[in-house]
């Protein structure tokens, strides 16, 4: 089976994913952001990137899908630029995969 990978957030900061192929899909506000998972989810997504803006708007969301395999959520900069919450989520796996923190 081929997964899908997708993009959620503001249209300035996900639509050059476009150019890729990805499925790219606006959400600026908080209902949107959690549909937008949760449908992609169900359509068996690999991949759900989401802008660290749109990944405050669904914590709750986010977190409940942090124990499944697929789809992977992965929080990237905004044009806005970097709240370094994405990193932060990095240096905790790693923290927890290899027992401290090698970042």
């Amino acid at each position: 089976m081929a997964y899908k990978i997708g993009v959620v957030g503001d249209r300035d900061s996900v639509m050059p994913f476009k150019l890729f192929g990805f499925d790219v899909r606006y959400a600026n506000t908080s209902k949107q952001v959690r549909e937008t998972i949760e449908s992609m989810a169900k359509q068996h997504f690999g991949v759900i990137f989401i802008t660290e803006d749109a990944s405050e708007l669904a914590v709750e969301t986010i977190e409940r899908y942090k124990s499944e395999v697929t789809p992977a959520i992965i929080l990237i900069p905004s044009h806005n630029g970097t709240k370094g919450i994405g990193l932060k989520a990095i240096q905790d796996n790693v923290e927890r995969a290899v027992g401290q923190n090698i970042l």
